[in-house]
């Protein structure tokens, strides 16, 4: 490889931060438009006449887009840098989002969202890249958790600024101009930010099919992976849900106003945001880096949360809304940065950009198979009282997959000192 990429700095100290300023630009109006068919839905659900299941079905056709791009867009970043891609994915998004709004038929709608999928999933290993490149690695952590933030920023944004426009001009209108936002954002990010040299001539070895699909076959013999991706398909499913549901149970269950209730979203949102970060440095400074314990803390958070959210009666103060979905935005959507570094630290470092898109791709599973059974328990129960224990019962789950992960870690451990 030559001299190492961390030796190389640019001359201006300030470089690695002005590009991260276009990476979280990028990562933002993605989330923005990706994550708009939370708040949204409630709107998108009348235009179209949905079932719950159905609305439930348009996050989990993102993500499985998604799921698809994870992998082959880390390749790509690898081999073509992070400039190329941020034009790439924010156009794959935009034009599939902007030809969703002239779509009335739901099948053609469910297509163009998972296309969209690609765009949205595929920013997660092209800002990545330019993260590892620019940084050095005592920025990383931090650099890493900005850029993460911009995730559930952009989808904060969305409640705030989508919603009430949706509810006003009507949904279709506010997205496509959204879109075109979008679109323009990729194309200034593409001749704002630059690989750093090192980036451009540090080009991996071409693989061969055979010893790329080998290599993703070791990623699924490693047990400890295929436990930490198993939980975080539980979580990230249950993060979904209520990021799809929160808006149309408080609008119908409670009776919050409409704007309210995206409100409530967007307080969501902010304590994923507040998470994402919190959590790493929790896990750091309060733990010594033992993150399963972090995740377990995280889980019963969820756990408690959801079993609270699934017997509130009608009329509920607003005023104890707020802190109750704060919290549960801090633990179900700020566990992100911590399943990362897990999924990075359970495998050889050379390894750790595969292990993070094999674990993303089957994390996935959750968000594309959760919301739609979410919807349709609420369709079959008429409430939302079982779709919330729903979660809580995952949860349950996922602390049981984590207690396997504990005895196994020890167990390679001891084994590792016996030799």
């Amino acid at each position: 490889m030559g001299k190492s990429a961390l030796a190389i700095t640019p001359a201006n100290k300030s470089e690695p931060w002005r590009m991260l300023l276009w990476l979280l630009m990028a990562q933002i109006m993605v989330a923005f438009i990706g994550r708009s068919l939370g708040p949204l839905g409630v709107l998108i659900e009348e235009d179209l006449s949905l079932t719950k299941a159905q609305v439930g079905l348009l996050p989990s056709a993102l993500f499985l887009g998604q799921a698809v791009a994870s992998i082959p867009t880390g390749f790509l970043a690898d081999r073509f840098g992070s400039r190329p891609l941020l034009m790439v994915m924010s156009a794959t998004l935009g034009f599939s989002f902007l030809l969703m709004t002239l779509q009335h038929n739901y099948g053609w709608v469910l297509l163009l969202i998972m296309i969209g999928g690609i765009g949205y999933g595929g920013m997660h290993p092209t800002t990545n890249r330019g993260i590892v490149y620019w940084h050095v690695q005592k920025q990383r952590g931090t650099a890493m958790g900005i850029k993460q933030m911009g995730i559930t920023f952009g989808s904060a944004l969305a409640a705030i600024l989508l919603l009430p426009l949706a509810e006003t001009h009507g949904w279709r209108i506010v997205v496509l101009y959204a879109c075109i936002v979008l679109i323009i954002t990729g194309v200034v990010a593409y001749y704002l930010y630059r690989d750093p040299e090192q980036g451009k001539t540090d080009n991996p070895v071409k693989a061969t099919p055979g010893s790329t699909f080998k290599a993703i076959a070791g990623m699924a013999k490693n047990k400890a992976l295929l436990l930490i991706s198993l939980c975080a398909m539980g979580i990230n499913g249950s993060q979904m849900a209520l990021n799809t549901y929160l808006v149309l149970f408080t609008y119908e269950q409670l009776g919050i106003n409409l704007v309210l209730a995206g409100l409530l979203l967007v307080v969501s949102e902010v304590g994923g945001s507040v998470g994402r970060i919190g959590w790493g440095v929790i896990s750091d400074r309060v733990f010594g880096g033992e993150r399963l314990k972090v995740m377990a803390i995280i889980v019963t958070i969820t756990l408690f949360a959801s079993a609270v959210v699934a017997f509130l009666p009608t009329g509920t103060p607003y005023v104890l809304l707020v802190p109750l979905f704060f919290v549960f935005g801090f633990a179900v959507s700020g566990f992100n940065g911590i399943w990362m570094n897990l999924a990075s630290e359970l495998v050889p470092k050379e390894q750790a950009g595969l292990s993070s898109g094999f674990s993303i791709t089957l994390g996935s599973m959750g968000v594309i198979f959760l919301p739609p059974l979410f919807g349709l328990v609420v369709d079959q129960t008429q409430g939302y009282t079982f779709g919330w224990l729903l979660i809580s019962f995952l949860m349950l789950i996922v602390m049981m997959l984590l207690i396997q992960l504990n005895k196994l870690k020890k167990e390679q451990q001891s084994a590792s000192y016996h030799q």
